[in-house]
């Protein structure tokens, strides 16, 4: 079994997560501040080989409604980049209220708004995995 890469992609940071060995859990490990398309490939590259992941879930902020908005298709798009990039399945995960969640999650642990801030994506990043990861053992 190979990690899984979970990302959170938005329009100024991803938040980038991994599984263990196991894909039983998954651990936050950065929040990547978007400059251009090149340098985030480049440093998630960096990620993929550092943890010898074999596969990404990137999370697809469908609508309410289930329908795909704008947002999603940037997030789709940047997803068929990074399979092409480096030849790694890419799944996408419906990740409707995973930042609401994260948001929650943050509040309840009484982490101020401020590092709130610097770790919200890649909180956001661990759930949208961790759903996946536990959609997949069932």
């Amino acid at each position: 079994m190979t990690r899984v890469m979970g990302l959170d992609v938005g329009d100024k940071t991803i938040g980038v997560a991994v599984s263990d060995e196991l894909g039983w859990t998954a651990q936050g490990v950065e929040t990547i501040k978007r400059q251009s398309k090149e340098k985030d490939l480049a440093r998630i590259q960096e990620l993929v080989d550092h943890y010898q992941v074999g596969a990404f879930v990137v999370g697809l902020p469908k609508n309410m409604n289930g329908t795909i908005g704008p947002r999603a298709e940037m997030c789709q798009a940047f997803g068929k980049l990074l399979e092409e990039r480096t030849s790694l399945p890419v799944h996408m995960w419906d990740e409707r209220l995973t930042t609401t969640a994260a948001e929650r999650m943050l509040i309840s642990a009484d982490v101020s708004r401020q590092k709130r801030k610097t770790v919200i994506d890649k909180m956001a990043a661990i759930l949208i995995l961790q759903g996946y990861l536990d959609a997949k053992s069932r």
